[in-house]
């Protein structure tokens, strides 16, 4: 029997080394769907043009860093999580309507590692798009949650927006969990923390949203203080696996997820 043929794509300022690629084709291979998955990487003034060619000529297609938020102006509609954070990054091109997967991604890597948000406080470091989508997934979850970053007019209104408090300064962190959300020591700033050591004194958890490289300095300062770390590895699979439920209006199931993310760990580590 022919296998039905999908196309998809994931659009970003330097998305040349994402495993996106691999997981989509993983996944969608075992569903048996021949995928074709483009990694497009667009400068500011090319987004306009790449979107238009992506809604027209693929079936779907994931958004990344910096264009989260930049996307949203040429859907029809917003949906669920994507419209309360303002964040899309996942298009589902036939009915041109954003989503948004990184929250239920992020909250079931941590479910996934032990980690308990209930009554935690939480300070979420970035106030991009992934960073909206933390903070509501720690609220969520019962979390008192502080953000982060030096542009202060932006911190004030991520503030607002998602009713968390502002981190005025780290000195005498009183953190459970600190969530990198900057990108900061990933691909171009390798061995650099948006953060230095001592904001890691009382954290119980560090969480890093980035992947690669599997332990970045935010990592490894954490864990010198005795921190437990948790990469973004985790989160990039089960985000995948939502958005491409959502591509073919397939019901989700954790069970399924799970079982998936153990082959697919099995296979990347054992090839």
């Amino acid at each position: 029997m022919a296998r039905i043929k999908i196309k998809l794509a994931l659009i970003g300022a330097n998305v040349g080394n994402s495993f996106s690629l691999d997981i989509h084709r993983f996944i969608l291979d075992k569903w048996g769907y021949d995928c074709e998955y483009e990694l497009i990487s667009v400068a500011v003034d090319e987004f306009p043009n790449a979107v238009r060619r992506l809604i027209g000529d693929f079936d779907g297609f994931n958004v990344t860093i910096p264009y989260k938020r930049e996307i949203m102006a040429y859907l029809d509609e917003i949906v669920g999580d994507a419209f309360e954070v303002g964040s899309v990054n996942t298009v589902v091109c036939d009915e041109r309507k954003g989503y948004n997967t990184d929250g239920v991604g992020f909250s079931l890597a941590l479910e996934r590692a032990g980690v308990e948000l209930l009554n935690k406080r939480v300070l979420v470091l970035g106030a991009g798009g992934a960073g909206r989508s933390v903070a509501k997934a720690c609220k969520d979850k019962g979390a008192q949650v502080w953000a982060y970053r030096r542009d202060r007019e932006k911190l004030k209104e991520f503030c607002l927006e998602l009713g968390v408090n502002e981190c005025q300064g780290l000195e005498n962190a009183e953190f459970d969990i600190i969530v990198n959300a900057t990108g900061v020591g990933s691909k171009v700033d390798l061995g650099v923390s948006p953060i230095g050591d001592s904001a890691f004194e009382k954290a119980e958890w560090a969480i890093e949203l980035a992947y690669n490289p599997s332990e970045t300095e935010f990592l490894r300062l954490a864990k010198s203080k005795g921190a437990n770390t948790l990469n973004g590895f985790a989160m990039l699979f089960f985000q995948a696996y939502y958005a491409d439920c959502l591509y073919l209006k397939k019901t989700p199931s954790k069970r399924e997820m799970d079982e998936l993310y153990k082959e697919w760990i099995y296979e990347i580590f054992n090839h």
